[in-house]
């Protein structure tokens, strides 16, 4: 097998933008693998095929990193489905499966951390030590078993960023720190989303930004602010659901009928793969360095984007050709055309 890349994310950043792929959890729901709720990664015990399947179509289509499968392989998501013992053979798992398909093509591998639902600004001092020592014995078998760099996601608190980021530059490793948006401006503990990222940035962090909970639409503007206010990599993955301004992320999206779509009723609102493309252009046009998707992403979403972004990878072999379609077709016979108004309503 191939060795790992020479070209770190930070050569990558350099010399142009780096294109990611998120949503794992959410793909492989929806394939019957991951229970929607908890959403503890239990796959990468269970069927790691279906993990290392995923990972090779995200490759194929395009992007540039292979992100181990540990959100939510935390000690504390897993003690709510009854795994805390399977802890550190999830993660090295994990970090495993990840490097076996980075090196079927030229793809770094990020260890991953998230939120961990145990941080409380009102109790910091003793929460925090519980956050730290959540991270460091994930990040200390990810190291392990061989990394690139780091990304802390979804992360609600700068607080809980803000060690999220020492933990890992403590390991001496490239930082990405991402922030989720579920609030109309700030973090759950006050910061203004542009604040926070400086304040990311200022700490050390390699790469800041945001991902997870908007759509491309409601993103681009907070993403554009943090553009204009960091001197350093900026990184954007959206979901790819339209969220609007009256209902800015996809925990917000509801029907005509006033029901809530989030999680596992949100097909209605999903974005096309032209609209993912569009994305990524415009992300580039605004300057932003690590163009991604996050939560309810697929690899056409993800070929789409690196197609947009002037890129043929390998599954771009098998990107449509509408006009061979014997319909639709841009020669279709003389004996289908009786179906066109059919076709066309």
């Amino acid at each position: 097998m191939p060795d790992r890349s020479t070209r770190g994310i930070l050569e990558r950043l350099k010399a142009g933008v780096v294109l990611g792929a998120e949503g794992y959890v959410f793909e492989l729901e929806r394939r019957g693998y991951i229970k929607a709720g908890p959403y503890v990664p239990e796959v990468v015990l269970d069927f790691p095929n279906a993990v290392r399947e995923l990972h090779r179509e995200y490759l194929r289509a395009g992007a540039e990193v292979m992100v181990a499968l540990t959100y939510y392989a935390h000690r504390e998501k897993l003690k709510d489905v009854g795994r805390e013992g399977d802890l550190e053979a999830m993660n090295r798992q994990a970090v495993r499966i990840a490097n076996e398909v980075a090196r079927e093509g030229d793809a770094l591998v990020a260890g991953d951390i998230c939120n961990t639902w145990a941080y409380d600004p009102k109790n910091k001092e003793t929460s925090s030590k519980v956050v730290r020592g959540m991270y460091e014995e994930q990040l200390s078998w990810a190291v392990d078993e061989g990394i690139d760099f780091v990304i802390a996601e979804t992360n609600d608190y700068l607080g809980e960023a803000l060690i999220a980021l020492q933990t890992i530059k403590e390991l001496r490793l490239p930082a990405m720190v991402t922030l989720a948006t579920t609030r109309p401006h700030q973090t759950w503990d006050g910061y203004d989303y542009v604040d926070a990222c400086k304040i990311l940035a200022d700490n050390g962090a390699d790469v800041v930004g945001l991902n997870c909970d908007r759509g491309p639409t409601t993103m681009l503007p907070i993403i554009e602010r943090v553009r204009s206010r960091v001197s350093g990599y900026v990184a954007a993955q959206p979901v790819p659901y339209r969220t609007d301004p009256e209902m800015p992320t996809f925990e917000s999206l509801k029907t005509a009928g006033g029901a809530n779509v989030f999680p596992i009723a949100l097909e209605p609102f999903a974005c096309t793969r032209f609209e993912m493309a569009a994305w990524a252009e415009r992300a580039r046009a605004l300057g932003v360095n690590y163009i991604g998707i996050c939560c309810g992403s697929g690899p056409h979403h993800v070929r789409a984007m690196a197609e947009a972004l002037g890129r043929t990878v390998p599954a771009s072999r098998y990107a449509p050709a509408i006009e061979l379609h014997p319909v639709i077709g841009a020669q279709v016979e003389e004996k289908e055309k009786e179906f066109l108004a059919d076709w066309k309503g």
